[in-house]
């Protein structure tokens, strides 16, 4: 099937769709901006700046992807936004550019972002995540694979979401969370394991198990972030996959853990 773009949509010279793009009724796409095959810009969408889409991606009413980024360091250039395959961005939704030259704001793929959420410059974002609505990430923001946003959430600049991780509703996120857990609250704190989360991701009863002694290590057993890790490294099942995670996502934390 070819591409279909509707009379009323401004595609600027220089765009480049592939095979099979669906470009719905006024709809804009800028000059830099590249869409995969099997990708629909639902009407009324905004794609622009220097912005690199993957294939079977959704776009749907007034979301604006690729906007300039708020940071007030901007001083020109073209920096960008790269996006990976099978993405879905409700209505609404801001996806915005790096702020330097040479520097990108970065999505994998089947990803879900649901209304008027937000994603700032720099952010770097794996797959299978899943934004609730009116939610919002600040610059330079990592999200790990298989992360749950809720609804409401603000999560600070610098801050990262381990793999697997689920922050509730309403939080305010102000240091990282670590894979496997829950944060919720304002401030967020860690609160349990993601028991449901893995479950539905195939996590076996044996994984769940070494994932809540972790936990323990870490918020119950009145150790600080070293002695946890030493703990773990110590641990006669410390080569199982849940560990090595935790310890190697806690030693790189900068912002310090929730």
């Amino acid at each position: 099937m070819a591409t279909q773009i509707h009379p009323t949509a401004i595609i600027e010279d220089g765009a480049q769709l592939d095979e099979n793009v669906s470009v719905g009724a006024y709809a804009y796409i800028g000059a830099k901006v590249k869409i995969g095959s099997g990708s629909c810009i639902h009407h009324h969408a905004t794609i622009d700046g220097d912005t690199e889409m993957g294939k079977d991606n959704q776009v749907f009413s007034y979301a604006y992807i690729g906007a300039k980024t708020h940071d007030l360091k901007y001083r020109g250039g073209l920096p960008g936004l790269r996006i990976g395959n099978r993405n879905t961005f409700r209505e609404y939704v801001s996806v915005h550019l790096a702020t330097h030259e040479g520097d990108f704001t970065r999505m994998g793929d089947d990803n879900v972002l649901l209304a008027y959420s937000h994603v700032a410059h720099e952010c770097q974002i794996g797959n299978h995540l899943v934004m609730s609505s009116h939610s919002a990430l600040g610059g330079h923001v990592i999200i790990h694979d298989h992360v749950n946003i809720g609804w409401g959430v603000g999560i600070h600049q610098f801050c990262r979401v381990g793999a697997y991780a689920m922050v509730g509703a309403c939080s305010k996120l102000v240091q990282d969370v670590l894979p496997f857990m829950i944060a919720d609250g304002n401030p967020a704190e860690v609160r349990t394991i993601n028991k449901i989360g893995l479950e539905r991701n195939g996590f076996n009863e044996e994984k769940i198990r070494l994932t809540k002694q972790a936990y323990k290590l870490f918020y119950r057993d009145g150790l600080n972030k070293s002695q946890a890790i030493e703990h773990l490294e110590q641990h006669p099942e410390k080569d199982a996959e849940i560990f090595p995670a935790m310890i190697h996502f806690a030693q790189t934390s900068e912002r310090g853990l929730a």
